[in-house]
């Protein structure tokens, strides 16, 4: 099942919504018979009652919208928080030895993150810009986790139970402003504040079922940037399992409905790990960055020229 908020006209409130079979979307409040005013308020019970969810909207006669009716915004629009990974071996390996940097024992060790701005995520084919003094704008391929139970100190064991389902994460990157910052130690900050891309929709947890096993999820996953494809990976290489970051991301701490984690950029994942002098360059106003993830889609997202 696909769940997604649409906002049907500016101006308009958002509406969250079902996918039916025929690619139209129905307003989630009119299947389920009961007021949703935001996707993360109904995911506990949405995940619970997926197959009659997807039974109603199957059989649903009401309106729809079509796709190219409504912007698509984050399915979350604003998660109560932002955990972003760095859960991928290859990329992490690859991206310290172009800064001439080896690994460090302690991330085998720890599967840490970053509390990215919850604030600040667009949608489906919204246009992006390079923040203020930034001209190595870089699009980064993610896996992003939605959890739909909330808890604290999730075992990893149980951790699949509290996942909502998968979307698309473009970690979009100032990497000019990134290497600034991370020679302090700290951060990242403002190399990563601008704009995060979500999207375009979550694909509940039910329709993988057949590519989970144990811990690990197999998921193809590519990048392109104007057609071309640069980036190809499987969420199978995750070092860190989803299990694990759940886990880890609850350790005395609450998780919600509707909180977001990245699983981290998936080997080849962005223009830093493969060299700009390999791609064309960094990012630049009229490309088009596509990324998708099998089962689930493709977020594209527009890069513009920075307002005056």
């Amino acid at each position: 099942m696909h769940l997604a908020t649409l906002l049907p006209t500016p101006g308009a409130k958002p509406v969250p919504a079902v996918a039916a079979p025929d690619g139209s979307w129905i307003g989630l409040a009119g299947v389920a018979g009961r007021a949703v005013e935001r996707l993360e308020d109904a995911l506990p019970w949405v995940v619970a009652q997926a197959r009659q969810i997807g039974d109603r909207a199957a059989a649903w006669d009401g309106a729809r919208l079509r796709a190219g009716e409504a912007v698509f915004l984050p399915p979350v629009v604003r998660p109560p928080s932002f955990r972003d990974f760095y859960a991928f071996e290859a990329h992490v390996k690859t991206a310290r030895a172009r800064r001439g940097l080896g690994m460090v024992p302690e991330w085998y060790e720890i599967p840490v993150f970053y509390f990215s701005n919850h604030n600040a995520l667009i949608g489906h084919d919204a246009t992006a810009f390079a923040p203020a003094g930034s001209r190595e704008l870089d699009y980064e391929l993610e896996l992003g986790i939605v959890i739909g139970e909330g808890g604290r100190n999730i075992r990893a064991d149980r951790a699949w139970e509290h996942v909502a389902g998968f979307t698309i994460v473009n970690d979009l990157s100032a990497r000019d402003l990134q290497r600034a910052e991370m020679a302090v130690g700290l951060g990242p900050s403002k190399g990563k504040d601008f704009a995060t891309a979500v999207g375009p929709w979550l694909a509940t947890r039910d329709a993988f079922a057949d590519r989970i096993t144990g811990e690990r999820i197999a998921l193809e996953m590519s990048a392109r940037v104007n057609g071309r494809e640069l980036s190809r990976g499987n969420a199978a290489s995750l070092h860190h399992s989803i299990p694990q970051l759940v886990a880890h991301a609850s350790r005395d701490a609450e998780l919600f409905p509707g909180d977001l984690l990245g699983t981290g950029t998936v080997g080849t994942g962005c223009i830093l790990e493969l060299g700009p002098e390999n791609t064309g360059g960094w990012l630049r106003p009229g490309d088009v960055v596509e990324l998708e993830v099998e089962r689930i889609g493709i977020l594209r997202t527009r890069i513009g020229e920075r307002p005056a």
